[in-house]
């Protein structure tokens, strides 16, 4: 059973200031997220979900349907109303997304087989596909057998700003241990520093990060809304609580219901959390199209 790719692309891009998911990054005036499906679809990825919001589905629709009229591609949609059965009305004054995990959640019925989750703003490389499509045809439908790849926390920064990044344990077989979500990550004259709003936690840059490529099987749909029916219930009257993936993941770890495999890749991310940082991207994507890895027309 070929693995299925999902993109998360229903951010609002406040820090970049616009809809990045869909901004001219790479030759050709490629996005980011078309580099993640050329990657994917020779992997061996047997269709996409782009999931995204009601309300830039035209936005999306005017830029990807010729480009992707031949591919094996659906849309799902994020939406804050889109909650567990009774607790609708706590999403009708909700302003900010609920999370990356709710994204997750929200296209439960658009995928019935194992499948990673990436964003659309990072570029992950195209042995990251490889590897986690091979760990992916393993399992069943029904495996709690988990996966990520990882990166090195100094290679994922921004030079325009903090970032937030999940950082990861693993043990001596290559399984995760812990993921905790760290935020305002920057680099400082005294180093790496987070949580710069309270009492400053220095890093050295060495840490394994997960930047949102994971490996998940559909048990994943139903261990999510599960703890997201509870995430709810303590957290509904605050606006900026939000529902991550690695929240699920470290709570499903600690509790002994699922494995998570850590994978590692050779290639470079590149990413786009703010508007400054599209000069150097771009740069990087073009030598990588000049050196012959990618077609300077993808689709």
């Amino acid at each position: 059973m070929k693995p299925t790719l999902l993109i998360l692309a229903a951010g609002v891009g406040s820090r970049y200031g616009g809809l990045k998911q869909i901004d001219s990054i790479g030759v050709n005036g490629a996005t980011i997220l078309e580099y993640s499906i050329y990657d994917a679809l020779r992997a061996g990825f047997g269709k996409i979900v782009l999931l995204i919001r009601r309300s830039i589905e035209q936005d999306f629709k005017a830029v990807f349907s010729e480009k992707f009229k031949n591919l094996p591609l659906q849309y799902a949609f994020q939406e804050n109303d889109m909650l567990p059965p009774d607790l609708v009305h706590l999403g009708t004054a909700r302003q900010k997304p609920w999370g990356t995990a709710h994204a997750v959640w929200c296209a439960r019925y658009a995928i019935q087989e194992p499948f990673t989750v990436i964003n659309a703003d990072d570029f992950y490389g195209a042995s990251a596909f490889q590897v986690i499509a091979k760990e992916l045809e393993k399992v069943d439908n029904q495996s709690n057998e988990y996966c990520m790849v990882g990166y090195y926390l100094k290679n994922t920064l921004s030079e325009s700003g903090s970032v937030a990044r999940g950082v990861c344990s693993a043990d001596k077989q290559g399984y995760l241990t812990t993921v905790v979500e760290r935020t305002d990550i920057q680099q400082t004259e005294k180093g790496i520093v987070c949580n710069l709003q309270a009492e400053p936690i220095y890093l050295t840059g060495n840490e394994l990060v997960s930047m949102n490529f994971w490996g998940f099987t559909p048990t994943f749909f139903d261990h999510a809304e599960k703890m997201f029916t509870d995430f709810l219930k303590d957290n509904a009257e605050n606006p900026k609580a939000e529902f991550f993936i690695p929240l699920v993941v470290n709570h499903l770890i600690q509790h002994q219901l699922v494995k998570v495999k850590v994978l590692s890749s050779k290639d470079e991310w590149i990413g786009v959390t703010y508007s400054a940082d599209k000069e150097s991207a771009s740069k990087k994507i073009h030598e990588l199209v000049a050196q012959g890895k990618y077609p300077s027309k993808l689709f």
